[in-house]
């Protein structure tokens, strides 16, 4: 497998003065993305990638000459930045590439929905053509020899971003390196190799993995860093085994039962099904059934962001979401992220009515009908019907 090329956006020279990007709340744009480049780079070396990091004096033209010199065709290079807009509403994380290129917006899609997959709370502003920036496109994303992808990772000028930035910045870097990984893998799958085994899926917990697995004299391997998100350290196990593929270190899945994972195999669907009490980060985002990871307070703050008036009458609602959809096997942030949805915020601004404590919207089918009535929030959030009708 390729080369990882990072780079920390800004920093260097731009016609004679320093350029540090945005500046915003005593920080800058350069200063936050190195040292998020700083963790993401030993990162990866730690999963065996070779990773160079930009140096970070040279000018944007010299980055593009830097990397140049040393990749090839089948190395990556990530650009990392922070987005910055006049109002501070505007937040999220997007991936830049250059337009026109499918395969290059399916990498920029792998390379985002991992940053969330560690970072639920931080919106997505999706893979986008490099034609949607202010310039209309990107050097970074066209004037590299390898294959180049431009990443926001958020909007310096929002509190909620930043307050992310740089208080989950071991978990935003984490992110970044999980869907690096991915992507230099599909770039090193879609050169070739002289060796080639066949796929299989991967099932953690009832829910599909996004990467593969491979099949080797019939026992199925799984990446290793997936053991490392489920909080098993078998780097230094010798008694699991371990093979490099494609620039890939893969553990038989079978030797995972030592560490308390059930271990199975669906012929069917060419799926290895892996079941144990470590969920991955916030897995399977798409699935109503399974665990949330934010606080009460973390709810409350999301509330507060979009509707402050909010906070003081309906402060308990965070615990009484978390406390039932625990008891009910849900997802306590998708619930409340439903309930936002229905009572917009709740702001009570269609048919439901703040009195009925409705949260759900349960039989409010049309904009004159308001639904059935509850008496206190605790009461419908134990209600049987909270985890089919109300919320989904």
């Amino acid at each position: 497998m390729g080369k990882i090329f990072i780079s920390a956006g800004h920093g260097g020279y731009e016609n004679g003065s320093l350029d540090y990007g945005a500046i915003v709340s005593n920080t800058t744009e350069a200063t936050e993305m190195i040292r998020i480049r700083d963790l993401v780079v030993p990162e990866l070396r730690s999963r065996g990638f070779e990773v160079l990091a930009v140096p970070d004096d040279l000018s944007n033209t010299q980055t593009l000459n830097w990397i140049n010199t040393r990749c090839q065709p089948d190395d990556v290079a990530l650009e990392l930045h922070g987005g910055a807009a006049s109002s501070p509403g505007a937040r999220g994380a997007s991936v830049f590439y250059i337009a026109n290129n499918d395969v290059r917006k399916s990498h920029a899609e792998l390379l985002l929905l991992a940053l969330l997959r560690r970072l639920p709370q931080l919106p997505s502003r999706g893979a986008r053509p490099d034609t949607n920036t202010g310039t209309g496109s990107l050097s970074f994303t066209r004037q590299l020899a390898c294959p180049s992808l431009y990443m926001e990772v958020g909007y310096l000028t929002n509190p909620d971003d930043l307050g992310l930035i740089q208080n989950r910045r071991r978990d935003m870097s984490l992110g970044i390196a999980d869907g690096t990984a991915s992507w230099s893998r599909a770039v090193a799958g879609d050169s070739g190799d002289l060796q080639s085994y066949p796929e299989c899926n991967i099932s953690v917990n009832g829910g599909l993995y996004p990467e593969k697995g491979i099949i080797i004299n019939n026992n199925s391997y799984v990446p290793i860093d997936l053991a490392d998100q489920l909080d098993i350290d078998v780097a230094n196990d010798p008694n699991v085994r371990k093979v490099r593929y494609r620039g890939v270190v893969y553990i038989k899945a079978i030797d995972l039962r030592e560490y308390n994972v059930s271990v199975g195999w669906d012929a069917s669907t060419r799926t290895v099904t892996l079941k144990t009490a470590n969920a991955l980060p916030n897995c399977g985002l798409e699935h109503i059934m399974g665990r949330g990871i934010t606080s009460d307070i973390q709810l409350l703050m999301f509330l507060k962001a979009n509707n402050e008036s909010a906070t003081e009458p309906y402060k308990d609602l965070p615990r009484f979401y978390r406390e039932e959809a625990q008891i009910e096997g849900v997802d306590h942030d998708i619930a409340f992220c439903q309930m936002c949805v229905e009572t917009s915020y709740l702001r009570w601004s269609g048919s439901l009515r703040p009195e009925d404590n409705n949260f759900g919207g349960i039989g409010a089918t049309d904009t004159s009908t308001g639904g059935v009535s509850f008496n206190d929030p605790p009461y419908w959030c134990a209600c049987p019907y909270s985890t089919s009708e109300s919320l989904f």
